[in-house]
């Protein structure tokens, strides 16, 4: 961004440090980092581990949803309904597919 000069002849600061729109993503990022994590430290927990990023991307859903365009930063990369609902479909298919998983 460039340096535009305001109406009183002052220059004006391009905005930075923006990090904290990028937060609610890498939150996200960190909890389906932490989930497989979980899930490749043993085989004993798919199960758990799949359930937990079911829950992490329906999370996500719902932040998306809440969240104004301005302050969802990556999370955002359609329109508000189309990113809810791949979040949702994705987070309510590894719900049931972390159903049906038998316990070990």
């Amino acid at each position: 961004m460039r340096h535009s000069a305001s109406r009183r002849g002052r220059a004006v600061r391009p905005e930075r440090g923006r990090w904290h729109q990028q937060l609610p993503y890498a939150l996200v990022v960190c909890g389906v980092a932490l989930a497989l994590v979980w899930i490749r430290q043993s085989g004993r927990n798919v199960r758990g581990g799949t359930l937990a990023v079911a829950g992490v991307l329906l999370a996500a859903a719902l932040v998306r949803l809440a969240l104004p365009e301005r302050r969802a930063g990556m999370l955002a990369s359609r329109h508000r309904l189309a990113d809810v609902a791949v979040l949702a479909a994705f987070g309510i298919g590894l719900l049931v597919s972390g159903l049906v998983l038998p316990p070990q």
